[in-house]
């Protein structure tokens, strides 16, 4: 039972599990609540007695209404992995005396004063070193110590009391100390145990993307890039922490697709040692900008849905497998286009528009036939543009010249052929297929 000393409860279990409370790891876990709590209202203070007190005045509209308020809160509140009691009311110390006992939600100010008056005295700090005095007058509730005359209340009791009962009913302004934010984000967590599979890890990773939207949301920002370590046993056998990087084809800051991208990374990843900790940092970060929405959406998705899509791809088969044109500065066809990472950045050089180009580029070209002095694929081929001349390459030992047409077959096919320019060594002419039109 509460208030039982160590001996006492030995005495009756002697198998019972002792430990030992840690004050200082209490307030960091109640930090990281606060700093989960901060997307919902910039306006979060770490009290007293495991409390934390939410502003959600200004938040309403955007979450739309307290009901889905509070039920946001409680899945945050959640992922962190503790459980709270929590109360709504128009002041911030009448919701924390309801908390205590219960009360979920008080919206108007009359209503407020009726619950509070049926609660306990000592549920209020100031009140419990007078409690035998107060015991002794026959006060039971705190309607009976607002009875009291405030004259007499303040001579025995000093202002302290009455200043809480009047902050908690509205009489009173009141001033709270604000969570203050860090300048940069990073976070650490212990695991309960020594986790050997990547996927287990992601419970205790989410908590620290709780807390990451947070504060993201309290700055404004907007997450392009984040790194997750997982750090391995201690002692001879040590090894360095493993390093994910996260990088984002777009800033975001909502945690459903966050822990997805890390699900998805730890689902690929064989860990060499046991884990025991982990620690979330915001390696890039930047201004948030609100989405606009468009009158008329696009049926294939918006590009954030585009976005957020290629990153579930990198994240599931790996960087080097997604990837995209990237065109360079060269004249020559197999040379002027490169297939590099999604989410690399390369100047691109795009060829000029007004000249044709397949769809279609074959890895080798194919040499064609000669029937009656023209190229044959199939059916004999008809040039229908002009012709563009290719010289380049002797730079780097890989000189071609050719000059390139389009030519249609006789079902109406486009392909793109070329003829090599004969040299002084061969005066024969050569003709290859070297892309198809779609």
């Amino acid at each position: 039972m509460v208030g039982m000393k160590r001996g006492g409860v030995t005495t009756l279990t002697a198998d019972a599990l002792m430990y030992d409370r840690s004050p200082a790891r209490e307030l960091d876990v109640q930090r990281e609540v606060a700093f989960a709590l901060l997307r919902f209202s910039p306006q979060v203070a770490v009290r007293e007695e495991e409390t934390i007190v939410v502003d959600v005045t200004a938040s309403l509209r955007l979450f739309g209404g307290i009901t889905h308020v509070c039920r946001q809160i409680r899945e945050a509140v959640k992922a962190i992995g503790v459980t709270a009691r929590m109360s709504v009311a128009p002041t911030g110390q009448g919701a924390w005396l309801l908390a205590k006992r219960g009360r979920r939600r008080v919206l108007k100010m009359r209503s407020l004063e009726r619950y509070l008056g049926e609660l306990p005295f000592m549920v209020v700090p100031e009140v419990r070193s007078f409690a035998e005095w107060f015991n002794g007058l026959g006060c039971r509730v705190l309607n009976d110590i607002r009875r009291l005359p405030r004259a007499g209340l303040k001579k025995r009791c000093g202002v302290d009391l009455l200043d809480s009962l009047d902050r908690a009913y509205g009489l009173s302004p009141e001033l709270y100390e604000w969570l203050a934010l860090p300048p940069s984000f990073s976070a650490r967590t212990e695991l309960p145990d020594r986790v050997e599979h990547a996927e287990a890890i992601l419970f205790s990773a989410r908590r620290l993307i709780v807390q990451l939207c947070g504060w993201l949301s309290a700055q404004q920002l907007a997450l392009t890039q984040a790194t997750i370590t997982l750090e391995h046993e201690r002692g001879r056998q040590a090894i360095e922490p493993t390093v994910i990087d996260i990088a984002l084809a777009e800033p975001t800051w909502h945690e459903e697709h966050l822990v997805r991208l890390l699900k998805e990374r730890l689902g690929r990843i064989e860990l060499e040692a046991a884990v025991i900790a982990v620690r979330l940092t915001a390696s890039k970060v930047e201004p948030a900008e609100s989405p606009s929405d468009s009158l008329f959406p696009d049926p294939g998705g918006s590009a954030q849905d585009h976005n957020r899509l290629l990153e579930l791809l990198v994240a599931r088969l790996g960087s080097e497998n997604v990837l995209r044109p990237a065109p360079t500065s060269d004249h020559r066809p197999e040379h002027a286009n490169q297939w590099v990472p999604v989410q690399a950045t390369i100047k691109a050089c795009p060829p000029p528009a007004e000249l044709p180009r397949p769809t279609w580029l074959l890895d080798t070209p194919v040499r064609l036939m000669i029937k009656n002095h023209r190229p044959f694929y199939g059916s004999p081929l008809k040039l229908v543009s002009t012709g563009e001349r290719i010289e380049a390459g002797w730079h780097d030992g890989e000189l071609v010249t050719r000059d390139y047409y389009v030519a249609e077959a006789t079902d109406k096919s486009c392909y793109w052929i070329y003829r090599e320019r004969p040299s002084v060594k061969t005066e024969e002419v050569r003709w290859f297929l070297h892309g198809l039109f779609g």
